[in-house]
């Protein structure tokens, strides 16, 4: 029996990995004012950043509905398919509770995964469930991996500017304005599935020194499953600023690093100018 793994578009996966890789991606909605658009369907993550710029009025995401869920199972079923449902973290989206109630209403091998991550920490854990898969597990057997394996996923990002935590209610206006002020950068990381910020920094230098110094701290990068980096808004030089002064820490291991473009699920709430690192943590 095939496995068919089935993503939401909070992955951020391109549409030359998702073709590659042979998983499914349902997206996400996006809504600016009362226009509402697919992430990665009708809205590039270019898109979707020149809009937030431009735009006075915070845009919202919505999760994938039951009915969307239903009907991505029963394509899979009817081809004899088992399924493994991955989903951005149950705490930051509804679409994992969503897949539940979907999943309630069918007979067949169906196996959700929260994984209590977003964006290159999702996409991370989805590229190894496509090696498990690729090495011949069934969708419960990776299940049953991925829900050890998930809480070994490092996400430690550098926020370049607090304007979008603002908007989006995660920090105060005092706050935002203070940190503008100073120049403050926070550093901030998925745990538990919740976003939470680890420092801040005075200036993109200070900040790249904490990013990397948090990186190490947790014990050195296991180069043997996916790691990555990423970044947010229409430029990458923040983040090719990073990988200059961060290559003592991949240079010895691999020549090209994978960088994902961080989309609208997450890239709404951070703004532009975010750098990201994603990795799992060495065995122990």
């Amino acid at each position: 029996m095939n496995v068919q793994i089935i993503v939401d578009s909070g992955c951020d996966l391109t549409a030359e990995q998702i073709q590659a890789l042979q998983v499914t991606v349902l997206p996400l909605k996006v809504l600016f004012g009362t226009k509402e658009y697919l992430d990665g369907v009708n809205l590039t993550p270019r898109e979707m950043y020149e809009k937030l710029i431009e735009s006075d009025e915070m845009p919202s995401t919505s999760q994938i509905t039951p009915f969307e869920y239903e009907q991505a199972f029963k394509k899979a079923l009817d081809k004899g398919h088992s399924v493994l449902c991955m989903t951005l973290s149950s705490q930051l989206s509804g679409s994992n509770q969503s897949a539940h109630i979907a999943a309630e209403n069918l007979k067949g091998d169906i196996h959700i995964l929260d994984t209590l991550n977003v964006s290159i920490g999702e996409q991370l854990l989805v590229l190894r469930a496509v090696e498990l898969r690729n090495q011949g597990m069934s969708a419960g057997e990776i299940a049953e991996v991925l829900e050890i394996e998930k809480r070994q996923v490092r996400v430690i990002a550098l926020v370049d500017t607090l304007e979008y935590l603002k908007r989006g209610g995660r920090v105060s206006a005092v706050t935002a304005i203070a940190g503008g002020i100073l120049n403050i950068k926070p550093v901030i990381a998925v745990e538990e599935g919740i976003v939470k910020i680890l420092g801040k920094a005075r200036g993109s230098r200070n900040g790249n020194n904490l990013l990397m110094e948090l990186v190490k701290k947790e014990g050195g990068i296991d180069f043997g499953r996916p790691y990555g980096l990423a970044y947010s808004g229409l430029s990458d030089a923040l983040l090719r600023k990073y990988i200059e002064d961060s290559s003592h820490l991949y240079s010895d291991h691999v020549q090209d690093l994978p960088i994902c473009h961080i989309g609208s699920t997450i890239g709404v709430h951070t703004g532009p100018g975010t750098v990201a690192a994603a990795f799992f943590v060495q065995k122990r």
